[in-house]
Parts: structure tokens; sequence; C-alpha cells
């Protein structure tokens, strides 16, 4: 049986994603700060306490996984934070750095040792990290951090390669979740379904691309 490894993955698009992995038999490990009655009922193994930001939540995290092995890790975790240059506050745009961009990378680099040839990473992003692709400004943080990511997603497709490990960069769309104060034209179901397919047509050739859920290539 395969093993999926979710980040944020007690509400939104995470918990769709563990629900629809569930559902492809996959064995599944959600991992969140704090557990919900909807994850729990899954029945999948659910780690708390983890905050993608926190080393050492995160070291604990390995440690307690050590000897499982991983065919997929998501990298989902992620903090929206709106703001704009007339309000800015270093702190928020410290914060989203670290969930968005740094902990998605701290997570992939302590759980490496249980991916092997074969297993894919996804990271969960958004177009709003593309630089070309932003026309209407603000949202200072959420941009920076997520342009960070597109970057570090790069580089882990770069050094994963050898280990014959894929890696994608995925923009689920624009989701209608809590996160987004129920906004958006897509619902969870759909941008979930859309992530794993691009996850599924995954390979070597392809990865370090950033993707939108429907296939569409996006630029950096």
């Amino acid at each position: 049986m395969a093993t999926a490894l979710v980040t944020g993955a007690n509400r939104g698009i995470g918990l769709e994603l563990c629900r629809q992995l569930v559902a492809r038999k996959w064995q599944v490990i959600g991992v969140c700060r704090n557990a919900s009655p909807e994850l729990t009922a899954l029945g999948v193994k659910v780690e708390t306490g983890v905050d993608v930001s926190d080393g050492r939540a995160v070291d604990g995290l390995a440690r307690r996984l050590e000897g499982t092995r991983l065919d997929l890790l998501i990298n989902n975790a992620g903090l929206l934070i709106s703001d704009r240059l007339e309000r800015l506050e270093l702190d928020a745009v410290t914060r989203q750095l670290e969930v968005n961009a740094i902990g998605p990378l701290l997570i992939t680099a302590r759980l490496v040792g249980l991916l092997g040839a074969g297993s894919k990473v996804a990271l969960i992003t958004s177009r709003m990290g593309s630089i070309a692709d932003n026309t209407s400004g603000g949202m200072y943080g959420y941009r920076m951090s997520k342009a960070a990511l597109n970057a570090a997603g790069v580089s882990l497709a770069r050094d994963l390669e050898a280990r014959q490990i894929a890696v994608v960069i995925l923009h689920p769309g624009f989701v209608r979740t809590e996160m987004t104060h129920g906004s958006g034209n897509v619902d969870v179901a759909e941008a979930a379904r859309g992530l794993l397919a691009r996850i599924d047509e995954l390979t070597l050739e392809k990865t370090g691309r950033f993707l939108h859920a429907n296939g569409e290539e996006l630029p950096w």
C-alpha cells in the first residue's frame, strides 16, 4: 500500500487531499497543529502539534516517522494574511515567509530520508507567487512567501533528481476555503482532484514545473 504524508491536513485542501487519497486506498499521514473531527473521522494516522516552521516540532515528527517509507509528500500547510503598503506589518510578512516558504523546505529536508526512488514531492503554492503574473500588486507577505517557495521547489527538483524523486509546484486555483473566507471559484473537492491528477502525471522528465491544478503551465 502506498503511503502519503499531507501537511495542513486538518481542514480545507489538505483535508480533502487526505479524503481522496483514502478513497484511493492509500495509507495517509495527516500532519497538523491541531486535529479536526473531520480529519480524525477519516481513520488516517494523525500527527498533531506540528507547526511546519518550528524546527523542534519538525525534528520530532521525523523521529516518530523513522523507518516509514513515503511515496508522496504533499507540503500543503500555509498561511495567508492580507496586507497592503499603507498598513504593512513586518511580523505578518515574516510569519508568512516562515510558514509558506521555510516550512515546506524544512519538512522536505527532514523527511527526505523517508523518500526513495520513485517517490514524489508536491508543493502547494499559488500563482500569486508568480512575478510575471502580478498585475494587481499588494499582498506583499503572501506573494513574497510563495515566490520563495517556488524558488525552493526548483532547487529541490534539481537536488532530488539524482535520487529519482520528482517535484512539482502546484497552484490549486482560487479555492473556496476558510483561508479565503469562502471566496473563490473552485470547491475543495475539484481542486484536490486536479492537484492529484497533476501528481499522477508527474515524472522525472517533468520535475520542477510550476502548474495550475487544471494542467496549465504557469509563468514564473
